[in-house]
C-alpha cells in the first residue's frame, strides 16, 4: 500500500497550479481550495473580496517513493513567481500570495532549504517572498473549480494564462510527466 504525503501550496490562481500538478508523476490527487484565513467555510466570492485572509491553494497528495518533496517544490518554484508579494501576473491580492503550508517539520525544513537555494539571484533575481507556515484548516473550493483547466481549456483565462504555464511546465519537466 502506498504511503502518501500531503502538501498545500499557494502559487496564485489555483486553476494554474492545479493543472500543472495534475500532470506530474507521483502526484495522486490535487484539490483546489482555500487555506490560511480566518473565515470558516469561505466561498469563492468571499475569497475574491480579499478580506478573509485565505490564499487560493492546491492540496497535493503525492507518493514520496515516486517524487520527492524537494522535487515537488522545484516544480512549484518554476511555475509561479515567488518574488511578487500578493500577486501573480494580473491577479492581485493576498489570496494570490506565494505560500507553502507545511504538514510536517521535515517539510518546513526542506522548504526553507529550497527557498535558500533558489533565492539570492540563483534562480530569481528578486528576493523570494513565499511564506512558509503550518498547514491549518483546508477548505476545498466549489466543485466547478476542480479540474477547471481540464474541463474548460477554451475559456479566456485558461487560454491566456493557464495554457502557457502548462505548456512551459510540460516542456521543462517532460521527463516527469504522467504517461
Amino acid at each position: 500500500m502506498k504511503s502518501l504525503e500531503t502538501i498545500t501550496l499557494g502559487g496564485g490562481c489555483f486553476w494554474c497550479v492545479e493543472a500543472v500538478f495534475d500532470d506530474l508523476q507521483g502526484v495522486e490527487d490535487v484539490v483546489s481550495g482555500y487555506m490560511g484565513g480566518n473565515t470558516i467555510n469561505p466561498s469563492y466570492e468571499d475569497i475574491c473580496r480579499g478580506n478573509t485572509g485565505h490564499a487560493e491553494v492546491i492540496q497535493v497528495k503525492f507518493d514520496p517513493a515516486v517524487i520527492s518533496f524537494r522535487d515537488i517544490l522545484e516544480v512549484f518554484f518554476a511555475v509561479h513567481n515567488p518574488t511578487t508579494l500578493n500577486r501573480q501576473g494580473n491577479d492581485v491580492g493576498t489570496q494570490y500570495r506565494s505560500a507553502i503550508f507545511y504538514h510536517t517539520p521535515e517539510q518546513k525544513q526542506i522548504a526553507e532549504q529550497v527557498i535558500a537555494s533558489v533565492g539570492g539571484g540563483k534562480v530569481w533575481d528578486d528576493p523570494i517572498v513565499t511564506e512558509v507556515v503550518p498547514a491549518v484548516t483546508f477548505y476545498p473550493a466549489e466543485d466547478y473549480h476542480q479540474e477547471f483547466f481540464k474541463r474548460n481549456p477554451h475559456q479566456g483565462y485558461c487560454m491566456a494564462v493557464v495554457s502557457p504555464k502548462v505548456s512551459k511546465f510540460r516542456q521543462k519537466f517532460s521527463a516527469r510527466l504522467k504517461s
